[in-house]
């Protein structure tokens, strides 16, 4: 029988995954501590000429996508990006998806609406909340670690 994990542990966990993955690709990964707002971990080049703002979501739990506020509809900073962390099955590594916020404001947003626009099970109109949810459906961003832009740029 499987373990039950508390969304707390899902959520640390999934910020462990990141930065070990981050230091695996030949980056700094700091986590921040808990009084941070919006930014999980700070990533930058090894030399640190170059660094992101990252927040992470993780989840345990198949199929349902990821929680996050109505805030993810309205930041949109270029240095700031999502790492969605799939956590998968016991024994089985963790998936990941980069994807700039502004991306996910686009795209939570909108989704956000269609639901609004579309009847609920019974027919009814869907009441408005501030949850929002943001799903990997055709993996666009599975494991896009360049789009970070950690690595040194070329000059000519």
């Amino acid at each position: 029988m499987k373990k039950k994990v508390s969304n707390i542990l899902v959520g640390v966990s999934g910020e462990y995954f990141v930065a070990a993955e981050l230091s695996r690709r030949g980056y700094i990964a700091s986590i921040t501590l808990r009084n941070t707002k919006g930014i999980d971990i700070v990533a930058s080049s090894e030399n640190g000429d170059k660094s992101v703002n990252i927040q992470v979501k993780s989840t345990s739990k198949k199929g349902i996508g990821w929680l996050l506020s109505k805030k993810a509809e309205t930041v949109k900073d270029k240095n700031i990006f999502y790492v969605f962390v799939d956590l998968n099955e016991d024994e089985k590594l963790p998936i990941f998806h980069i994807v700039p916020c502004r991306d996910v404001a686009k795209k939570v947003k909108d989704g956000h609406q269609n639901w609004l626009k579309t009847p609920g099970k019974k027919g009814q109109k869907h009441k408005d909340t501030n949850i929002r949810v943001w799903y990997a459906s055709d993996n666009k961003y599975l494991n896009r670690w360049d789009l970070l832009k950690l690595d040194k740029q070329k000059t000519h």
